[in-house]
């Protein structure tokens, strides 16, 4: 009934090597997390009670639940985005348009041959699930309920991201759009708040309260619909002589997986409508010679209509910037974000005000953001130029590779240049408001001080990052034959490296014991060393790169760790220029290792690529 296209990934993904390699990798990275968990809640110096176990098993089912709904909420967008958008980029999504295929088979091919992987993963995380509920604290129906969030979310976000790459040409605007979309969705379910009071401001009526507020942004919020199967509010939790008792966990998933399922339909069902309306777009029109037509100067011939341009010096940095090479509407993707820069920045600046930790709430979505866009950025301005087989031609002309790399660095970093500044004006921004230090006890007057520093610190180490950012999305699109391939592995080590900081802050910050974590950490550095060394250089190792994938997670925990725990015995932070020296030195020694060996063989890594294909 799916047509063609999903039977052929259903026949497929099972005999991919790939395909069982992610699977032991990630049910492995969920059982580290869990023996991480058991020594911050339980630990290894006692026998552990009933209760000890109950608390176990409730604690690391939420928390893996929470992970796995980030994880599936952006890889399958990005998954279904990057599968349509990058065949569009091979011209051979116009040989499936030319089939008698219909359009939902074609549609919903792609969609569900996209999330196949994806639901394959999660319907492995269910024996971790079964295993916390015999620990206790975990009824079936609680997992089934988890499960059915999980699975409505990936299919609502995969339909987005296929929505987007049929409706835009041009696969950077296909990525950078689903995650702002992404984003701005999960910002405006929480903002629902704020509509009786602006109901109130503008004398409207008030037509809504805070409880029906509340049952909307569950309804649409999948975080929130998640807290609700692991702990229902009091007051929609049915009683113990109900006999919806046993399945609170399911019935409390079912409004917000009948909203997703209903949002999925629209989205496809519109992708369905369009799909012909969309595709071929931006074709380029064929000029045919006119019969008894003056002949034309030679000088005057060109392949675009219209008056000849000058190209620049470089060729490849006029590309970048003064044509089209990104789609005919960037202005789109750049107003996106703005919109959810402006979201983010009053909720963190005026919400949150001066509440500890404030600062991280705004720098941390809108740095991981600007670092995704700015990956999506650089790893797509190789990838197009691939699928369309002009890369290859770069060989037999008399472009160094110096020029050719430098060429595509200072056009993305002109293209992105709305997705830098934001983040460093938000660094200025806390550091005048005094949320980037603690002055040591007693000394009120080093405030300034600590923030200046705080400010300078943090300010070296995110140009750092965006750098590395922009050179790690080249490398993995040279050096990885796959276009989609590569878009996914540039845009999930940024994602990866984000969310395991994220993750270390989280252990670290539930519990004080942080000498009885490191056996578990250990483990999660040998994990983002192997995940960095199978990106950065498993194809073509180097010793530079190799050292640099060890280098980085130990950088990155170093960091992290000092900032949280600070100065023993005293509330003041630990001082800024240590962590940004080793995590800058760590990511720019990084940066080298990558840019030296692509500046002087750019023709062999080209050359290797086309000897493959061929």
């Amino acid at each position: 009934m799916l047509g063609p296209i999903f039977i052929r990934e259903w026949i497929t993904v099972p005999r991919r090597p790939r395909h069982y390699l992610t699977r032991a990798l990630y049910l492995g990275g969920l059982w580290i997390l869990l023996l991480t968990m058991w020594q911050t809640s339980v630990g290894w110096e006692y026998t552990a009670t009933l209760g000890d176990l109950a608390r176990f098993g409730l604690a690391t089912f939420r928390v893996l639940a929470y992970l796995q709904l980030t994880l599936l909420l952006f890889f399958s967008a990005l998954s279904a985005a990057s599968t349509v958008s990058l065949e569009k980029d091979r011209r051979t999504f116009l040989l499936v348009l030319l089939t008698d295929l219909r359009n939902y088979e074609i549609v919903l091919g792609k969609l569900l041959g996209s999330l196949l992987p994806i639901g394959l993963l999660l319907v492995g995380s269910i024996p971790v699930f079964a295993v916390l509920m015999i620990l206790g604290g975990i009824h079936p129906f609680q997992i089934a309920g988890v499960m059915l969030v999980l699975g409505t979310t990936a299919l609502a976000a995969g339909s987005l991201g296929g929505l987007v790459a049929l409706w835009r040409e041009k696969t950077f605007q296909a990525l950078a759009l689903t995650v702002l979309f992404l984003v701005l969705y999960l910002c405006l379910a929480q903002g629902l708040v704020l509509v009786p009071y602006l109901l109130e401001q503008f004398s409207l009526p008030t037509w809504v309260d805070a409880t029906s507020i509340r049952v909307a942004q569950n309804a649409l919020d999948p975080f929130l619909a998640l807290g609700e199967v692991l702990h229902p509010s009091p007051g929609q939790r049915p009683l113990a002589s109900d006999p919806r008792w046993d399945m609170e966990g399911l019935i409390a998933a079912l409004p917000f997986s009948s909203a997703m399922m209903i949002v999925s339909a629209l989205l496809n069902g519109c992708g369905i409508v369009k799909l012909r309306v969309w595709n071929p777009s931006g074709e380029p029109i064929m000029q045919r010679e006119v019969i008894g037509a003056a002949p034309v100067e030679p000088d005057r011939i060109h392949a675009a209509p219209g008056k000849a341009r000058p190209v620049w010096v470089n060729p490849i940095l006029w590309r970048e910037i003064a044509t089209y090479a990104y789609g005919r509407r960037p202005l789109m993707v750049k107003a996106a974000y703005f919109v959810v820069l402006a979201l983010v920045g009053y909720y963190a600046l005026f919400v949150l005000d001066r509440r500890e930790w404030a600062a991280a709430y705004g720098l941390v979505p809108i740095g991981i953001l600007s670092l995704l866009l700015i990956a999506a950025q650089a790893v797509t301005s190789i990838t197009s130029e691939r699928d369309l087989g002009s890369l290859d031609l770069l060989v037999i002309t008399d472009l160094s590779p110096r020029e050719f790399i430098l060429g595509k660095v200072l056009g993305i970093l002109y293209n992105t240049k709305e997705y830098i500044f934001p983040p460093l004006i938000l660094l200025a921004i806390y550091a005048v408001r005094g949320q980037l230090g603690t002055p040591p006890y007693g000394h009120p007057e080093l405030l300034v001080a600590k923030n200046i520093e705080g400010a300078i610190a943090l300010g070296v180490a995110m140009v750092i990052l965006m750098a590395f950012t922009v050179m790690l999305g080249i490398h993995v699109a040279l050096r990885t034959d796959n276009s989609r391939l590569a878009a996914i592995s540039a845009l999930g080590t940024i994602f990866f490296l984000s969310v395991g900081t994220c993750v270390c802050i989280y252990l670290i910050q539930i519990n004080g014991r942080f000498e009885y974590q490191w056996l578990s950490f250990a483990g999660f550095i040998v994990a983002g060393i192997g995940g960095l060394w199978w990106v950065l250089s498993a194809e073509r190792p180097s010793a530079a790169l190799n050292l640099a994938s060890t280098v980085l997670p130990i950088a990155v925990f170093y960091s992290v760790t000092s900032m949280l725990i600070g100065k023993p015995g005293s509330a003041e932070s630990i001082d800024p220029f240590m962590p940004m020296i080793v995590t800058g030195g760590a990511f720019g020694f990084a940066l080298v290792a990558m840019a030296v060996p692509l500046m002087s063989e750019f023709d062999v890594a080209i050359g290797r690529a086309s000897a493959i294909g061929e």
